[in-house]
């Protein structure tokens, strides 16, 4: 009997496995796609500034070709890419910011602490844009033309080499 009781650990573990496998397996969505918004116009957001709280839409913040950053302050990869973003800034590159899920007390810490690198800093506070846009998380960037339609998205934090490519997508 202690034998038993002694595999019931391993029996138990192995059944949990089988349980998540099968969720994964018959729960996926093949037809979600996290490029599905490329193509398609920017949604028409209007959220508050991070600054003042006051709203603002954020087709109003999009000036030429204009990049649409997700970030968090409680994002490791976020902290991970603001020195590109700044570099970005300072070649004049139109950088529009979203705080996704996120306390603004907490992201302006952060900003303060990395840079701002944002023409215009925004709160999604309940994370609602974030899935217009397609975000599966932060950081993600959308390059959004002139026209106000997204032309690509970087689901990773940005390099130097990431931006450059995303950005020569809009000329």
């Amino acid at each position: 009997m202690s034998r038993y009781l002694a595999l019931a650990p391993a029996a138990s573990f192995l059944a949990l496995i089988a349980v998540f496998a099968g969720f994964i397996l018959f729960h996926h969505n093949p037809k979600v796609s996290p490029r599905a918004t490329v193509g398609q116009p920017a949604p028409n957001a209007v959220l508050p500034t991070l600054a003042s709280g006051t709203v603002a839409p954020l087709k109003a913040a999009i000036q030429g070709p204009t990049l649409v950053n997700f970030f968090a302050s409680w994002c490791a990869p976020c902290a991970q890419e603001a020195p590109t973003l700044m570099a970005l800034k300072a070649e004049g590159v139109r950088i529009v910011g979203v705080a996704w899920k996120d306390d603004p007390a907490a992201s302006r810490a952060f900003l303060a602490k990395f840079g701002d690198p944002y023409a215009l800093a925004l709160v999604d506070r309940d994370g609602r844009t974030g899935i217009d846009f397609g975000i599966s998380g932060v950081p993600e960037t959308y390059l959004v033309g002139p026209d106000g339609r997204i032309i690509d998205k970087q689901a990773e934090p940005l390099t130097a080499d990431s931006a450059e490519a995303l950005l020569a997508k809009a000329r």
